[in-house]
């Protein structure tokens, strides 16, 4: 994968300057440190930065059709192009390398917009038609290639990361207090805000089209569970496990395409491990394995890596991080992930591209994605036991709590994250008085936050994991857990559970095999049992965390008090100073508890906040 930008006129315009757009490019320096490409036509520009992976001499774009009258730039990685090359050569169709990238540019010719779902990859990218002046975007179906964009005055640019757009002169920096409110309701923002005000997120699974000097997004694919009612349980169990065999198989075999050496990582749990003993099945090579590792023995998984790295016969690394080295990092996960965060976790993710980076290695095999499919959080388990308990759905702050889940998810008795009508106070409280004042604005829970439709009528664990992959896998774990701190050491990562056509398949895995009984993920484990010691199968289910703000409190760290000072807190206008003061005394506090756990913490947000208005020139309220 790579870096892309561009600048587009929607109307008649300036002409583009080829050093905005070597400028907008140079931001991205990190996503593609090999090489760069440039376009520039009347009225448009794109650049690129290159991480070279596959057809390292002459796969450099922008790329182009035959006659030159399609150009294509694009950040990632097309796995079945070998395919669809084939197809389009039958066609008739010409190629002159042997880059992946090269299909889109033919696949555009052939199909226009609607061969998006012929792609099984990980994509972002902007195809520009010279004859008929129409620009197409397009982002991959869960999200693991960014793309954001804006329009200032009739101009419409774009780029793999915002910092690329905020080098254009007229775009203006402004909070997205609808984003901010996200952070602290959900796992993160969810697209299409970023923190941004008027910068979008191109939405996974989505296209955007500029014709005619109009724009128009629209979905071309999405996760979409049977209803409860046509759910299929006949097909054995055996049929399943096999078929899934067969899937993530072809997936890591996917996913190992490159011309550059790829390697994985060892988490010690049991899908990184399920992914290394696939890729052992498929090729006898020694690879190379990457691990993080702790010193406090409760989190420190290595004894469970190393005996995986032991299993496959890795050339295995790993580093041990340290918790004071959370704030030595924290501004770079900031800068790279152009967003707050409410965990310090980044940090070791952080580290860990870097040893993959510091080893010679560009490319990655990563196990996400698999909880979110496979009901593999505790939530899940909450929904299969929620009738036994019942609510009191009579007290006031219950009914005004059961109209917000209605407003959000279309289901009064669905629980996620949290109780959104009590936290609502615990926000107002923390916001300043100048922000309260127009909460009902910028409020998340009054916005329209994804479509209810493929809610309705669907199985309890259906509906969690199609909101989990909305809202933490799309913008969070693929994006400043995965992407960001990826490419922040020009590593990419690659996620063979999240193939499209293995999504495909799990959709039509009945609940029943996803939590049996006592078993989370229970066909997944039953496929491991072909893979994977017992050991690794039925361990206890750790958490990646990371201390959080109570920590780096107690560390007196001077840079952080000052970002947390009732001065700078008063000054920046966001947050209510009183608060964040009556917070640092609690976290202080001889009897508060600072476990790695904490879930609401408040002033982890308030110090990320602070770092991303200063890194970011964003303006005071």
């Amino acid at each position: 994968m790579c870096g892309i930008t561009g600048i587009f006129n929607i109307a008649e315009g300036p002409r583009i300057e080829k050093e905005l757009i070597e400028a907008m490019a140079n931001t991205l320096a990190h996503r593609g440190p090999d090489d760069s490409g440039f376009y520039s036509d009347d009225g448009l520009g794109f650049g690129f930065r290159r991480l070279s992976i596959i057809d390292l001499t002459s796969g450099n774009q922008p790329i182009y059709n035959e006659d030159r009258s399609v150009v294509v730039v694009c950040n990632g990685e097309i796995f079945n192009y070998k395919e669809l090359r084939h197809l389009l050569e039958s066609k008739g169709h010409r190629f002159y390398t042997h880059c992946d990238v090269e299909v889109l540019v033919h696949l555009y010719e052939e199909y226009g917009a609607d061969f998006l779902n012929k792609l099984n990859g990980q994509f972002a990218f902007a195809i520009y038609d010279r004859k008929s002046r129409n620009l197409l975007l397009a982002r991959d179906h869960v999200g693991i290639a960014p793309l954001f964009y804006t329009v200032a005055d009739n101009i419409f640019i774009f780029g793999s990361e915002i910092k690329a757009i905020l080098k254009h002169p007229l775009v203006k920096r402004e909070v997205d207090l609808t984003a901010l409110d996200q952070i602290f309701s959900f796992p993160g923002i969810v697209s299409p805000r970023t923190m941004f005000r008027n910068i979008s997120s191109l939405k996974p699974g989505h296209f955007l089209l500029i014709r005619d000097g109009k724009i128009e997004v629209k979905a071309y694919w999405d996760l979409d569970y049977p209803h409860e009612s046509e759910i299929e349980n006949e097909k054995p169990e055996s049929y399943y496990i096999e078929k899934l065999d067969e899937l993530l198989t072809r997936s890591v075999q996917y996913r190992l395409q490159a011309d550059v050496p790829v390697g994985f990582y060892l988490s010690g749990g049991m899908d990184s491990s399920l992914t290394a003993t696939i890729i052992r099945k498929l090729h006898s090579d020694k690879r190379h394995s990457f691990s993080i590792g702790f010193r406090q023995a409760d989190i420190d998984e290595r004894k469970y890596q190393q005996l995986m790295a032991n299993a496959v016969g890795s050339v295995h690394h790993d580093v041990v991080f340290d918790w004071h080295d959370i704030s030595n990092r924290l501004k770079q996960v900031i800068y790279h992930a152009e967003t707050p965060l409410k965990e310090s976790y980044d940090t070791c993710s952080l580290t860990l591209s870097e040893l993959v980076r510091n080893n010679g290695i560009k490319v990655v095999l990563t196990g996400e994605g698999s909880d979110e499919l496979f009901a593999g959080y505790v939530g899940y388990r909450f929904d299969m036991q929620r009738s036994e308990f019942g609510e009191d759905t009579h007290s006031i702050e219950m009914m005004m709590e059961r109209e917000i889940r209605e407003k959000l998810w279309g289901d009064p008795d669905f629980f996620y994250e949290r109780n959104q009508y009590e936290f609502r106070e615990t926000k107002q409280a923390i916001y300043s008085e100048r922000v309260n004042e127009t909460f009902r604005e910028f409020n998340s829970m009054e916005q329209e936050l994804l479509d209810r439709s493929k809610l309705a009528g669907r199985h309890p664990i259906h509906k969690r994991s199609y909101i989990d992959f909305k809202l933490r896998i799309a913008d969070h774990l693929l994006a400043d857990h995965g992407d960001r701190v990826a490419y922040a050491n020009s590593v990419e990562a690659r996620y063979p559970f999240l193939d499209i056509e293995f999504i495909d398949f799990v959709k039509t895995i009945p609940p029943s095999l996803m939590i049996k009984g006592p078993v989370e993920k229970y066909i997944l484990k039953r496929l491991s049992e072909k893979y994977l010691p017992e050991q690794i199968i039925n361990r206890e289910k750790f958490a990646f965390v990371a201390p959080g703000s109570p920590y780096l409190i107690r560390q007196n760290i001077e840079w952080i008090n000052e970002f947390l000072s009732y001065n700078t807190i008063k000054k920046q206008g966001y947050f209510n100073p009183d608060t964040v003061e009556r917070l640092k005394k609690m976290y202080r506090g001889d009897n508060f508890n600072v476990n790695q756990t904490y879930e609401n913490d408040l002033l982890m947000i308030v110090l990320t906040f602070g770092i991303f208005l200063e890194l970011f020139k964003m303006p005071d309220r």
